[in-house]
């Protein structure tokens, strides 16, 4: 009878153990996890671009194949010499690629969530944004939110930007209530007033 018993309990515990496993959906388990993420690239011996993360979650199905940053991502992109020119960080992102029919990548998109700024280091802009999507094949960046552009030549915002990948040509589409500097010198700064409403404070 005691071996009876033990059986009973035995299966007992299997048969609930796998109803649990039958209950996880394997489309939104991460198939790898990463802590403090690190990567680089380089091009002819030189840094081309690197990036940082706390945590990196890979998923994976049928269609495509993407990486989630839930704690953020900082992206560095430098010039062809090595310097350093673009700074990218967000609070969330996520990198998707595509998969054509016989599983060979197909397109590579990134997407930036949440405090998004876009710095170039070289020409002293910074743009804000709360969403910023990075075509790597066309070598674009885009996004149809708000944005706010503060420049050595004054401060721009408008909704929707596009520009090359390392924010060398940023152009903000529908742009309102600007104002930029007409004249420098070493004792004063003049503003245009056209529009002007003051500036923001920044976060």
């Amino acid at each position: 009878m005691a071996g009876v018993s033990t059986l009973a309990v035995l299966s007992f515990s299997c048969k609930g153990k796998l109803g649990q496993a039958a209950a996880i959906n394997l489309a939104e388990t991460p198939v790898q996890t990463v802590e403090r993420m690190f990567a680089v690239q380089s091009k002819n011996g030189l840094l081309d671009a690197r990036m940082e993360a706390p945590v990196m979650e890979r998923y994976d199905n049928d269609t495509s194949s993407y990486e989630c940053f839930p704690k953020g991502v900082s992206l560095y992109a430098y010039t062809p010499d090595g310097r350093l020119e673009t700074i990218i960080v967000a609070d969330n992102a996520k990198h998707i690629t595509g998969k054509g029919k016989s599983g060979s990548s197909k397109s590579e998109v990134w997407e930036a969530f949440g405090n998004v700024i876009v710095h170039n280091v070289i020409k002293q802009e910074t743009m804000e944004t709360d969403t910023l999507y990075w075509d790597r094949e066309a070598a674009e960046i885009y996004t149809d939110c708000y944005v706010q552009l503060y420049s050595p030549d004054g401060y721009m915002q408008g909704t929707g930007m596009r520009s090359d990948d390392h924010a060398r040509n940023a152009i903000l589409h529908n742009p309102f209530n600007s104002y930029g500097i007409t004249g420098r010198d070493s004792t004063a700064v003049v503003i245009d007033s056209v529009n002007f409403i003051g500036p923001l404070l920044r976060k």
